[in-house]
């Protein structure tokens, strides 16, 4: 499935719905949906985006997910049942997130805190350090388990998964993705 720009672009500023249910013990926090992601309905969607292999390699899916054209509801479940939610800091859709400014990420914050106490996750995985740093402002923060909590849940920064994040693997990724889900209690291997 391939999106023209004209298709793409007519997703600016949408919103994609939260993948969550009362199971959910490990959250990831994208900084904001891309137009991708917009236009499939699917989080990280975006085609050689590496959370889903990432996902897997880390132990906390059976299979590589492909959300490129959407998330099937299999796919769905699956990521449902192993207790894995999805979410973003700001929720309306762009072509990057250097688009977001940093009054956005600050006020994302605050309303993250308010989804992560009506989820009550164990585990709260933050996508992506600059973003955090700008949106928590902890402007030293870096990658790992952090000293706060965020509404009670265990506070994560893992690297972004985006190919733009090249200095990154689906390797290195697995590796912190594996280390928030022994916190949340979900690696099935």
């Amino acid at each position: 499935m391939g999106f023209t720009r004209e298709q793409l672009a007519a997703h600016r500023g949408a919103i994609v719905d939260d993948l969550v249910d009362d199971r959910c013990r490990l959250l990831f926090v994208g900084i904001n949906p891309s137009l991708w992601t917009a236009a499939t309905g699917a989080h990280f969607a975006r085609p050689g985006n590496r959370f889903y292999p990432a996902l897997y390699r880390a132990g906390l899916v059976d299979r590589v997910i492909d959300a490129s054209a959407g998330m099937t509801p299999t796919d769905r479940a699956a990521l449902l049942d192993a207790g894995i939610g999805i979410t973003n800091v700001v929720a309306r859709a762009t072509a990057r997130a250097d688009e977001l400014d940093d009054t956005e990420l600050r006020d994302g914050a605050v309303a993250l805190e308010a989804r992560v106490a009506a989820i009550a996750p164990r585990v709260v995985a933050v996508a992506g350090v600059t973003a955090y740093r700008t949106g928590f402002g902890r402007r030293r923060a870096v990658v790992g388990e952090q000293p706060e909590r965020l509404a009670g849940a265990q506070l994560w920064v893992v690297p972004n998964p985006s190919g733009l994040n090249a200095h990154e693997t689906a390797d290195t990724l697995a590796a912190h993705y594996r280390a928030a889900g022994l916190a949340a209690g979900i690696v099935t291997r």
